[in-house]
C-alpha cells in the first residue's frame, strides 16, 4: 500500500491533468449561474475554524455537518442522536455576498469527501428506495419511474419497489444539472477543477482523512468524527455485483459516460462493461 502522501500527490497530479485536458472551467466564477448556484449551495461554512467543506450526498456527509455543528456550539456532541436537519444552523457559501464567496474561497481550508461512484450510486437506490422508512423519494422519483420503465406497470403504482434496473434506466433519461443530490456526479456538486482543494478524503480511507481533517482545522482533540453507527452496512462487492448483476449490460455501459469525471478524476476503476 502506498503512503497516505504518495497517493495524494498522484491524485492530486490526476486531477490537474484531467481538469487542463477536458478545459473545465478553474475558477468558481468561470461556471455558468446553475453550476454556481449547485456549488454555493453544496459549501458549508465555517468561519470559527475558517474551513469550507463541500459535502457529497451519501458520503459521510451527516457525520460532517454533525461535527460542524459540534464545532460551532449549536450540537453538544458528534454522539447526540438526533435528527439530522441537514440545513439549521449551518452557513453556505450561497448565503453570502460575492466579495464574502471570493475572501473564503481564497483564504479558507478547503476539502470534500468521495468514494466509488457506483457504490454510492448503489448507496443512495438503497437507501432511497429499498429503505421502508423513507416516503418522500418514492413518492417524488418512484411512481415517475416504475411508470415509465415498467412493462405493464400496477394501476396502483406506490414507487416503493423500483427496481436497481430501473433506477438505472432513470439516470440514463437525467441531465446531470437535473439530477437530485444524491445520485448527481461529484464533478456538478463540488466543482473540484474550479476549487482548489486542500484535501480530498476518501469514503475508502474515511477515518484516517477525517482526522486529517481535523488536525489541519485545529479543531480541538475533544472533537472527533463520529464512529459507524453499529446498524451501519457498508455496500460491500458482493452485492454491488449482485446489483449490477441485474442491469443489462448496455444500460450500464451507457450509465459510465455520465459519471465519467468522477472514476478518471479521483482514481476509481471503471466496473466491467461487455
Amino acid at each position: 500500500r502506498l503512503g497516505l502522501g504518495v497517493q495524494r500527490d498522484i491524485q492530486t497530479h490526476t486531477l490537474q491533468a484531467v481538469c487542463h485536458r477536458e478545459g473545465l472551467p478553474t475558477s468558481p466564477f468561470d461556471l455558468d449561474p446553475v453550476e454556481q448556484r449547485t456549488l454555493f449551495r453544496h459549501i458549508i461554512v465555517n468561519d470559527r475554524f475558517k474551513f469550507l467543506y463541500c459535502y457529497v450526498p451519501k458520503v459521510a456527509c451527516s457525520n460532517w455537518k454533525k461535527v460542524i455543528k459540534v464545532l460551532d456550539g449549536k450540537l453538544e456532541s458528534v454522539d447526540k442522536k438526533v435528527k439530522m436537519d441537514h440545513r439549521k444552523d449551518l452557513t453556505f457559501l450561497s448565503d453570502l455576498p460575492a466579495d464574502e464567496v471570493q475572501l473564503r474561497l481564497r483564504s479558507y481550508y478547503k476539502f470534500m469527501f468521495v468514494r466509488d461512484p457506483i457504490e454510492r450510486l448503489l448507496s443512495a437506490y438503497r437507501d432511497k428506495f429499498a429503505n421502508k422508512a423513507i416516503v418522500d423519494f418514492p413518492l417524488k422519483y418512484g411512481k415517475d419511474i416504475v411508470r415509465k420503465y415498467r412493462d405493464n406497470p400496477p394501476d396502483n403504482v406506490t414507487g416503493t419497489d423500483v427496481t436497481f434496473a430501473e433506477f438505472v434506466r432513470y439516470l440514463l433519461d437525467t441531465d446531470v444539472h437535473d439530477m437530485n443530490e444524491h445520485w448527481q456526479p461529484y464533478l456538478q456538486l463540488c466543482q473540484p477543477c474550479a476549487v482548489t482543494y486542500d484535501y480530498i478524503g476518501t469514503q475508502e480511507n474515511l477515518e484516517a482523512d477525517a482526522a486529517h481533517v481535523l488536525a489541519a482545522v485545529r479543531a480541538p482533540s475533544s472533537v472527533r468524527f463520529p464512529q459507524r453507527q453499529s446498524w451501519y452496512k457498508p455496500t460491500d462487492r458482493k452485492a454491488l455485483q449482485r446489483y449490477l448483476s441485474e442491469v443489462p449490460p448496455q444500460a450500464l455501459h451507457s450509465l459510465i459516460p455520465k459519471y465519467s469525471m468522477d472514476f478518471v478524476m479521483f482514481g476509481y476503476p471503471v466496473p466491467d462493461t461487455p
